[in-house]
């Protein structure tokens, strides 16, 4: 049986989706599109956007993304171990965190960046969550209608890469996705999940220890036996942050 991708059936405000294929199969009908990459995209964004950074989504790390920071006069992020004290600016929220905020930066990603290009490239609101500031996220969808079937909302996990490149489900982001849907179904009495928004807000909800989870997961233990534990520990801090990052002519800024 072939699977056809599309929005959910009526009634159904608020969807769940992997990756950028479903991204680009969901957006088109979408007010909203939440992106989440925990580990570490979406969380480097908040630590960001926080300090008052306008981050750009950037596909990949390379001669383009050079070009494109220099176009708009911003800061490009490099390898974690690229990173030094001249140019400290990464992709590990905990080196962002301690590095000097430049006023633009540029953010290569294959999966939670990829994500939120393909996302904008359509009509809808794109929107950064981690568990960092999932709450908050949840508090601002539901202030704004998002999730109604007259403002549907679409929830993407971003997932890792297999080195074939295809889609690797990866579980903070799964417990990252259901942590900003179990917050919403909270906050809005009887909101319609599908049943994949549903398993994933009922996982989170099962979760005794989010952050024993992502140490323990595959990507919390690669950062950790990489040298970046601290990484995982920030990305860990449920609710530590009021923050929400919204996409606004190409850069995510901090919603008002």
């Amino acid at each position: 049986m072939t699977a056809s991708f599309g929005w959910p059936a009526a009634g159904q405000g608020v969807s769940f989706g992997w990756g950028p294929v479903e991204a680009r199969a969901l957006a088109p009908a979408a007010a909203c599109v939440v992106v989440v990459d925990v580990l570490s995209f979406t969380t480097a964004v908040g630590v960001a956007v926080e300090g008052g950074t306008a981050v750009h989504p950037y596909r990949w790390r390379d001669a383009s993304a050079r070009a494109y920071a220099r176009e708009r006069d911003a800061v490009l992020a490099v390898g974690r171990r690229e990173a030094d004290a001249a140019h400290p600016w990464s992709l590990s929220p905990a080196a962002l965190r301690a590095a000097p905020a430049p006023d633009r930066l540029v953010l290569p990603s294959p999966n939670g960046s990829t994500i939120a290009v393909e996302a904008a490239a359509g009509r809808a609101t794109v929107v950064a969550a981690a568990l960092r500031n999932r709450t908050a996220v949840a508090h601002w969808l539901a202030a704004r209608g998002h999730g109604s079937a007259e403002r549907p909302l679409a929830v993407i996990a971003a997932g890792e890469r297999w080195p074939d490149g295809s889609l690797r489900p990866a579980l903070e982001d799964l417990l990252g996705a259901g942590a900003v849907l179990a917050a919403l179904r909270a906050a809005v009495p009887g909101l319609t999940l599908t049943p994949e928004a549903t398993a994933a807000a009922t996982l989170w909800d099962a979760t005794e220890d989010p952050a024993a989870a992502l140490r323990g997961c595959d990507s919390g233990r690669e950062l950790y036996e990489y040298g970046y534990p601290q990484d995982v520990e920030v990305a860990a801090e449920t609710d530590s942050s009021t923050t929400v990052p919204v996409l606004v002519d190409g850069a995510f800024q901090e919603a008002p």
